[in-house]
């Protein structure tokens, strides 16, 4: 698995300030994406343990980080390689919450098991595609008006799908 960047600290993608990759690979090909120089799986640099270590420790000594996001590309194209190292993000910050982005929609997420499994380590997911004709520069953590800020805990717990709009 590749990265196609890597930001310290930002408050762009997800409430409060964020660590964020940019995982590479995207197969979604969406007229208009902002980045896609990330949609190569070969774009940038490759994620070894030894970097991912480095951005785990880096956000466990950041008193003042409240997450980890997961952007792209698509990180659930690269599902099965996210899950280890969400997981060891989790054990080593345990009070951070974990955002990602994805153009897939959260109810056909849940019907593969790796980015189930990928989504069941998240706290809120901002899915589906990015649409051209439904952009909204006013909207928080999305940029079309299709794309829902998912509650991936409590839409567990329900069942059904649990919008976070009021963000």
């Amino acid at each position: 698995m590749n990265i196609c960047g890597y930001i310290r600290e930002s408050v762009n993608e997800g409430t409060g300030l964020r660590a964020v990759v940019f995982i590479s690979g995207c197969r979604h090909g969406c007229p208009g994406c902002f980045n896609t120089e990330s949609w190569s799986f070969s774009a940038g640099e490759v994620f070894t343990p030894e970097r991912q270590e480095e951005v785990i420790r880096e956000a466990a000594d950041n008193p003042l980080l409240e997450g980890l996001t997961l952007c792209g590309g698509d990180p659930f194209f690269s599902a099965g390689e996210c899950i280890p190292f969400v997981q060891r993000y989790r054990e080593t910050c345990p009070g951070h919450t974990v955002w990602a982005y994805t153009g897939y929609e959260f109810e056909a997420l849940l019907k593969r098991s790796a980015m189930r499994r990928l989504a069941e380590l998240c706290d809120v997911i901002v899915d589906g595609s990015f649409v051209e004709r439904e952009k909204d520069v006013s909207l928080r953590f999305r940029g079309s008006r299709n794309q829902r800020l998912i509650d991936v805990q409590a839409s567990l717990q329900s069942g059904v799908t649990v919008c976070m709009d009021m963000i």
